[in-house]
């Protein structure tokens, strides 16, 4: 066995080896595919795989579950296992068998998009921003597709949206009736067997269309998971919202309601912007409970408008750490993240997608550029504008015209002239700086 193919455990490392990403109809049908007796036995079981020891050979991960069972992951080119056959036990009783479903229980739920080709996306960040850990792509804001339907109306001379059709009331029923009977038995008792009844509601409203629906029902998931598991980044306020959420979209569409938002987008192709020049201002960890790590560069345009550089793949915290300091995946790579968040690019042939992202195609060249002082140029706009104002018009009640500038303008960050104070607990406390009290800023 050569150094490279030897398997490499938890120990190894020095940190335990992340589970990937699981489909969520993955997960679902081997809850199904148990009998009502080892179904008792699951949340416990989900436990004990989620400390038992993994190793890593050639890709595969092997996770031991006890004499005579050892279950077998084979993620695919994603990192995500997203067919039934990538998960295999050695025991008599598989693939029905409670060791492979408790494994797979024990996996985070694989983003929208991420389980093979015909997988659509609502937000394919991702983004993973649930428990305040981030989403793959770094955007802060909701993900595409879940933009509020009482945020969004229709633009004058728009036509009105057609209502949802049979096949999606029919789905948007039934992840009601997944959803409620959560909302009904509360937190601790809504263990794998509820979730899984969500997630495969979730995979028929995503077979049926309904984007948004899904994307909810999966945050659900990931937010009864973290505080069952009484993750530090849970917070109770983020579920009830998920789920609230949730409720209100699903009951809108299974009375057929045409509003606007409530189906969702999907992920669009990227488009040809020619050329581009764009600085560096901040760079973002990413250490998302999906199961996703990694780093988010934000770059502003010269007209102030925002864009993201992302290397976030599977992984954990030390990907994290990695990514932070790899080069960018653009034009040749001349930049790492850090330096990147100091400098700029000169982009030619760039390619964007509708929310800002940055492609990285074979066909794009990018230039560093020095770096900017902080009152110059987009940059300086970016702060020279009061924060009470730039708070105040982000907080604002007011309807937009175009859900999709709605959903580009919620991820966007906030700039701001303040002086940090100090910290309390994983807080950092800032006092905004008055106009008369700013001073020039040196180059970055």
């Amino acid at each position: 066995m050569t150094p490279s193919s030897t398997p490499r455990t938890a120990a190894d490392q020095g940190d335990r080896v992340p589970l990937p990403p699981v489909a969520p109809e993955v997960v679902a049908a081997a809850v199904e595919g148990l009998t009502s007796r080892l179904r008792k036995k699951l949340d416990a079981a989900i436990e004990r795989c989620a400390a038992a020891p993994v190793a890593v050979e050639d890709g595969v991960l092997r996770i031991d579950c006890g004499a005579d069972a050892e279950v077998t992951l084979h993620p695919g080119a994603s990192g995500t296992v997203g067919a039934a056959e990538q998960a295999r036990c050695t025991c008599l009783l598989a693939p029905r068998c409670l060791h492979r479903a408790a494994v797979l229980g024990a996996c985070p739920v694989a983003e929208p998009g991420a389980g093979g080709p015909d997988r659509r996306s609502a937000d394919p960040q991702p983004a993973g921003a649930e428990e305040g850990a981030g989403a793959p792509d770094g955007g802060s804001g909701a993900p595409e597709g879940s933009t509020a339907p009482d945020r969004v109306r229709p633009s004058a001379g728009r036509p009105a949206p057609p209502a949802p059709t049979s096949a999606q009331r029919s789905a948007a029923a039934g992840l009601w009736a997944a959803a409620a009977a959560v909302l009904d038995s509360g937190t601790p008792a809504a263990g794998a067997v509820p979730q899984a009844e969500l997630l495969r509601a979730a995979h028929t409203a995503r077979l049926a269309g309904l984007v948004r629906a899904e994307a909810a029902a999966l945050r659900v998931v990931r937010g009864l998971r973290a505080a069952r598991a009484r993750h530090d980044g849970h917070r109770l306020a983020d579920l009830v919202s998920a789920l609230s959420d949730l409720l209100r979209t699903t009951d809108l569409l299974a009375s057929g309601s045409p509003a606007p938002g409530l189906v969702g987008t999907v992920r669009r192709d990227y488009r040809p912007e020619g050329g581009l020049r764009v600085h560096g201002v901040l760079r973002e960890p990413v250490i998302s409970a999906t199961g996703y790590a990694g780093v988010v560069t934000h770059l502003v345009g010269e007209d102030g408008r925002w864009y993201t550089l992302a290397d976030v793949k599977p992984g954990g915290p030390s990907r994290a750490r990695g990514a932070g300091t790899a080069a960018v995946a653009l034009g040749g790579g001349a930049l790492d993240h850090g330096a990147l968040a100091r400098r700029g690019l000169l982009i030619a042939g760039a390619t964007v997608s509708p929310d800002g992202r940055l492609g990285s195609g074979r066909g794009v060249r990018a230039t560093p550029l020095p770096g900017l002082p902080w009152s110059a140029g987009p940059v300086g706009a970016l702060f020279a504008r009061p924060l009470a104002e730039a708070v105040a018009q982000r907080l604002s009640p007011d309807p937009w015209d175009d859900p999709e500038a709605a959903e580009r303008a919620a991820r966007e960050p906030v700039g701001g002239d303040m002086v940090v104070v100090g910290a309390r607990g994983d807080q950092v406390l800032a006092r905004a700086l008055p106009p008369a009290a700013r001073t020039g800023r040196t180059a970055r």
